[in-house]
């Protein structure tokens, strides 16, 4: 594929085939749903757990282990973290929470902020320290915000040539990057790993009913990923809880309208035994959204959603 062909595929319509819509769930409405992560091959629920949250200093180390292991005995298996969250705080509380044989349990992913190969490598030294294990199944470059990012990260000594070692040894088994600021961004990361001959194994980006209509991550890169194969993490489905705050849509809907479209998964935050059984449910009982059940909602959102108030991360 040359460079017209993939900013082609990125202006795709928002409306993809109904086949793509909630694809390849594996499991019937009363059980955790697994989907294919990309082209890994890897099986992950449907939803899985912000490892933010887990960290802040409103949740007690004792409950945070309590919402990881409960997440894991009823079936999510998908944990996101970073070496930046809360002052490494998240990663050791995960990493508590996955003694005892949870570990084995889980596909286990954290992010790094460096952009070098030699801050990436420390980096993801401390986040192993950390989490108590000795590998991650996924590496992100987080937070790409800025247009020259890619180029640093993909330069010789770049944090791409550290992580591509770290999976050489042993030490990471996937690599994928994240942002919320820009699709512009997210293209252009995806292009230059086009023009170095590297596929990335996932992609995560905010995926919201707001979203669709301002600066839209679903419009422009999703279209690309799919084509890819590249496994697809939703984050921000209620925009930090500002989407809920519009009181157009329920937190219920939020999750649902973002394991509607072609996801790999859904990643979110929570921060007490409440909102974690209602992703469960949700995950559980879940059924692709109708067309005319997606048209109503994002009719009910359009009005709120045209100069992004309720996606402040975008302007950040």
């Amino acid at each position: 594929m040359n460079r017209r062909q993939f900013l082609k595929a990125a202006v795709a319509s928002s409306l993809f085939p109904a086949a793509l819509w909630g694809r390849d769930v594996s499991a019937t409405v009363g059980e955790m749903q697994y989907r294919t992560l990309g082209h890994t091959g890897e099986k992950v629920s449907i939803v899985g757990v912000g490892g933010f949250h887990i960290g802040v200093s409103s949740v007690s180390e004792g409950e945070s282990q309590r919402i990881i292991r409960t997440a894991i005995d009823n079936g999510i298996n998908f944990m996101d973290n970073s070496w930046s969250y809360n002052d490494g705080q998240s990663e050791i509380r995960m990493g508590k929470a996955l003694r005892d044989g949870y570990r084995q349990k889980v596909f286990l992913m954290t992010k790094l902020d460096g952009r070098d190969a030699k801050s990436a490598i420390v980096q993801l030294d401390e986040s192993l320290k950390r989490l108590q294990v000795d590998h991650v199944d996924l590496i992100q470059f987080h937070d790409v915000a800025r247009r020259d990012e890619p180029e640093k990260i993909f330069a010789s000594g770049g944090a791409l040539e550290g992580m591509i070692k770290a999976r050489t040894t042993g030490k990471v088994r996937y690599i994928g990057f994240t942002g919320h600021k820009s699709p512009e961004f997210h293209l252009h990361m995806l292009n230059t790993a086009l023009q170095n001959n590297f596929r990335f194994d996932t992609v995560q980006m905010p995926l919201n009913v707001m979203d669709a209509h301002y600066d839209s991550f679903a419009k422009q890169v999703l279209p690309v990923l799919v084509q890819h194969d590249i496994g697809v993490l939703g984050m921000k489905s209620m925009g930090d809880q500002a989407i809920l705050r519009s009181r157009a849509v329920t937190a219920a809907e939020c999750l649902r309208y973002a394991m509607t479209l072609p996801t790999s998964l859904v990643i979110t935050g929570c921060d007490s035994l409440t909102i974690l059984q209602q992703a469960i449910n949700v995950a559980r009982t879940f059924r692709p959204m109708t067309d005319q059940e997606r048209t109503a909602l994002l009719a009910r959102t359009a009005p709120l959603a045209a100069n992004g108030e309720f996606e402040p991360y975008k302007k950040w």
